[in-house]
């Protein structure tokens, strides 16, 4: 643990200590340290709050910060060990899931800095002395999101009609002169030419209708994104998700995260239900509120908002 998420990757664990006083001879692994997120010093997880493995929710403190950690089996955090289980989607999940309820049950009390997934530290001495390396970065971080959070945003077209249409006569438009149709008395029939005709038209009119409709929903989703993005103190959007991925139907054309003041809240999901109101042609779906996954990192250049994506 060194910086918060969104930021480049830490060493994952440092030198081996040993602050318990145990005996190094001792061939029973240690646990590890699960880092979860960073919060100011005094900052309490609710009680009974577990973490990845079932284990409690604890502080780590160090000058003005501290750090929210469970104890995780070296058996299945050591590097080998992790580098297996990251390739296991089920565990992978688990750990998320879990990362992600220690992180946002804690924000809903106080703020805080959400670590990379699967930050590990091997003992208390290792993430006091991180909480120190970069107290500034993380004391600065907190003092701009307090009592701030993250909204987010995601709208979907409507990918009715994309497919083409099929031909009634022949799958494919004839071409040359070896494609013309022939009969006992001479060239070909002027309907069976025509056909041929009409089906390009009809290709071509279903091209120019999806380009259209494409055009129209990436026009609202500039225009959704716009007037969010005024009102939101920060804002950031990510890549457009993979429906193949994600399994949500529609062609995802933004996919925003907003960070706004939690007095706010109620006039940001009123503004995402007018815009959803009158943005005919996509859904817009609100997820949150989150701690501020998005913006734990310094603030951004301008984006280029044009195709709805960073």
């Amino acid at each position: 643990m060194s910086t918060p998420q969104g930021q480049a990757p830490d060493e994952r664990i440092p030198e081996s200590r040993n602050p318990e006083g145990r005996d190094p001879e001792d061939r029973e692994p240690w646990p590890l340290l699960y880092t979860y997120a960073v919060a100011r010093a005094g900052c309490r997880p609710p009680q009974g709050l577990s973490g990845v493995a079932g284990a409690p929710v604890e502080t780590v403190s160090e000058g003005g910060l501290a750090a929210l950690v469970s104890r995780v089996p070296a058996a299945d955090f050591e590097e080998a060990a992790l580098k297996e289980h990251l390739e296991e989607l089920d565990w992978l999940e688990r750990t998320a899931r879990a990362h992600r309820a220690v992180v946002d049950t804690a924000a809903a009390s106080f703020c805080v800095l959400p670590l990379r997934l699967v930050t590990v530290h091997r003992d208390e001495r290792g993430v006091r002395e991180v909480l120190s390396t970069h107290a500034r970065e993380f004391l600065g971080a907190l003092e701009a999101l307090d009592g701030r959070v993250e909204w987010g945003v995601k709208a979907y077209a409507d990918e009715a009609g994309a497919s083409p249409p099929a031909a009634e006569s022949t799958t494919e438009p004839p071409t040359g002169p070896a494609a013309a149709p022939t009969g006992p008395d001479g060239p070909a029939a002027p309907a069976a030419a025509g056909s041929g005709r009409d089906f390009l038209r009809r290709r071509i009119a279903h091209r120019r209708a999806r380009d259209a409709a494409q055009q129209h929903a990436d026009d609202l989703a500039r225009t959704v994104h716009a007037e969010l993005d005024r009102f939101a103190e920060r804002s950031r959007l990510h890549r457009p998700q993979d429906a193949r991925l994600s399994g949500v139907p529609g062609r995802n054309v933004l996919n925003g995260a907003y960070l706004v003041p939690r007095a706010d809240a109620g006039a940001f999901t009123a503004l995402v239900g007018k815009l959803a109101d009158r943005s005919t042609g996509v859904r817009i779906e609100l997820t949150g509120p989150w701690a501020p996954y998005s913006f734990t990192g310094p603030p951004e250049p301008a984006h280029d908002h044009r195709r709805g994506q960073a």
